[in-house]
């Protein structure tokens, strides 16, 4: 069994908060982590999707108290989102009898709008945290190629073959376009869908134009932006917006996008195996994306990031501004002997990092000069 790094963050979060929010796609592992919660605490597992723990919760305030004394925790809450006002009620009415925490674990697959009604109704009486995709200290550096290849989805990940992994991203995929969002509420086509999805995963790594999405899809450029919303909403892409400086110079301002998971990625663009990807166009932006997801799941929560471009041709792949004035520069390169273009030191010219590295696809370390190290992805995250 693979251990996943937020557990012991959100052990910790139900010793000290009324209610913690557990976000993630569906099939990312929120559920197995949550019965590996419920091993160690008395608790109580519904999932809102069965209509048998749904009717459980017909009065939810005298459900809640006869089980006031366990841990309840809630599966696929968003598709309930009256629920929020009376667990308020609830967690009000337990903190006046001097029981402070550990009262819910809500796990839900969409994020913004799950995040938006647990913080506007259970306001200072919520943490939340998400689950990502595996990463490569979680499953091992030895199989970090397997993991670029077949993505963090536990099941995918663990697959017996390759065909098999593959399988099930294809399937994933179609599950999310025919049921998942159209259960949401959004009521998009869902061919229209697996098209955006599928030109999101050959920009891989690249700024979004929603007028050049729109032309592919005969749709307005609002409409591009507003698929881009939801996939962002569901955790399923990430958009990387440009750092914010007051150096005074010309920034590109296009968000840059990238699917999040590399397996499902891969799978999009009918990419089987690891060997297929390396001649495969989108592999630079692959890896690009595969070491930016890892970075970003593991930097400390007050860190602030994004990427860095100026129409003079300055750019990093994403700069994080870790506190204190610490502020790292990171370039991505999938070679085992990397070299800098002149716009990367142009921009630590204008960045003045404390810290500059360039990730690349081997596990050597070593200087390039100039005070910029070559580092193995594994390293740099061991120094998160």
């Amino acid at each position: 069994m693979i251990t996943r790094k937020v557990k012991r963050e959100l052990l910790n979060a139900l010793d000290k908060s009324p209610a913690v929010v557990l976000t993630g796609p569906r099939q990312i592992g929120k559920t197995t982590l949550a019965f590996e919660v419920a091993n160690e605490r008395n608790a109580l597992y519904l999932d809102l999707e069965r209509p048998s723990d749904l009717s459980k919760l017909s009065d939810v305030e005298q459900f809640c108290n006869l089980n006031q004394d366990r841990l309840l925790i809630l599966d696929e809450v968003q598709r309930v989102p009256d629920l929020f006002a009376p667990l308020r009620g609830i967690i009000d009415e337990r903190r006046r009898k001097g029981i402070k925490s550990g009262h819910f674990l809500l796990l839900g697959s969409a994020s913004i709008e799950l995040l938006k009604q647990a913080s506007e109704t259970l306001a200072g009486r919520t943490r939340h945290i998400e689950l990502s995709s595996l990463d490569v200290v979680e499953v091992g550096g030895e199989q970090q190629a397997k993991l670029w290849g077949r993505g963090g989805f536990p099941e995918s990940f663990l697959a017996e073959e390759d065909q098999d992994s593959f399988e099930w991203r294809v399937d994933f995929i179609r599950t999310y376009l025919e049921r998942d969002i159209p259960q949401l509420g959004p009521r998009i086509p869902a061919e229209t869908l697996r098209r955006f999805w599928t030109m999101l995963a050959h920009n891989q790594g690249q700024g979004f134009n929603a007028a050049a999405f729109a032309k592919g899809l005969d749709v307005k450029g609002v409409t591009t932006s507003r698929y881009l919303d939801l996939m962002v909403d569901l955790l399923l892409v990430r958009r990387l917006q440009p750092w914010v400086s007051n150096l005074g110079r010309r920034l590109v301002k296009a968000p840059k996008t990238y699917i999040r998971d590399s397996g499902i990625c891969h799978a999009l663009l009918g990419i089987e195996q690891t060997n297929d990807l390396l001649g495969h166009p989108v592999v630079g932006g692959s890896w690009e994306g595969f070491v930016i997801e890892s970075i970003l799941n593991r930097i400390p929560k007050q860190a602030t990031y994004g990427y860095y471009r100026t129409t003079g041709g300055a750019e990093v792949d994403l700069v994080v501004e870790m506190g204190a004035g610490e502020v790292w520069a990171i370039e991505v390169k999938y070679s085992t002997a990397p070299t800098l273009s002149r716009g990367f030191y142009s921009a630590c010219e204008d960045l003045q990092p404390t810290h500059k590295y360039v990730v690349h696809s081997c596990e050597a370390r070593f200087p390039l000069g100039k005070g910029v190290e070559a580092i193995s992805l594994s390293a740099l995250l061991g120094l998160l």
